[in-house]
């Protein structure tokens, strides 16, 4: 299955974005074709201009459209995602993760922030009609490390964390069965998944 992964980090060199990439790499040993999307390759003014018509964006809207599923990394700066991955999300329709499967990472400074992503993060990804949204994986700046080859280093934890949110993803999209590429049913849009049990959301 095809898999997006999404870096809204500013940096070329991210915490936010090496957990990424190195999440990307193992789902490709499960057998998943995956793109990327750094956010920050996108143009300044089109984002901030809100320019929906500019091609990047039109193109970086496709690449979310054609995903099965979504990876999204963001580093967390004063208790909210970047407001880099915000720009980009805002310029994606109302339904633009429709039917998707999404697994949220996220780095921070300390564990004091590990709430922004269900406070702050989930409720916009619900509202963008993702089918299921993942229990996120959280990690400290001091859980990523690099190793003596200039790899990804994880603590245990935070691998055995990592490991499971995959495994979690990977489970997902093989139980659902669906080509999804946004246009799968409404049914079961907009939850969240907590371990194996999904909680439907309330809509008004």
């Amino acid at each position: 299955m095809s898999l997006l992964t999404i870096s809204g980090s500013p940096s070329l060199n991210s915490r936010s974005g090496r957990l990424l990439d190195h999440a990307a790499a193992r789902l490709r040993k499960l057998g998943h074709v995956t793109e990327r999307l750094p956010v920050r390759e996108l143009p300044a003014e089109a984002l901030l201009h809100a320019r929906f018509d500019h091609p990047q964006i039109v193109e970086a809207s496709a690449q979310v459209a054609r995903a099965t599923g979504v990876v999204i990394a963001t580093p967390v700066y004063k208790a909210a995602y970047s407001g880099l991955l915000k720009s980009f999300l805002d310029l994606l329709p109302q339904d633009g993760l429709k039917g998707k499967v999404v697994l949220p990472l996220a780095t921070g400074g300390s564990k004091a922030h590990l709430l922004a992503l269900d406070y702050a993060l989930r409720p916009v990804l619900a509202a963008l009609g993702a089918r299921y949204v993942l229990a996120s994986v959280y990690a400290t700046d001091a859980e990523i490390g690099s190793d003596s080859d200039g790899g990804v280093l994880l603590s245990p934890e935070l691998d055995l964390r990592l490991e499971e949110g995959i495994a979690h993803l990977d489970e997902t999209l093989a139980r659902l069965q669906v080509p999804f590429f946004g246009a799968a049913s409404d049914e079961g849009a907009g939850r969240f998944v907590r371990g194996n049990a999904p909680l439907q959301l309330a809509r008004a």
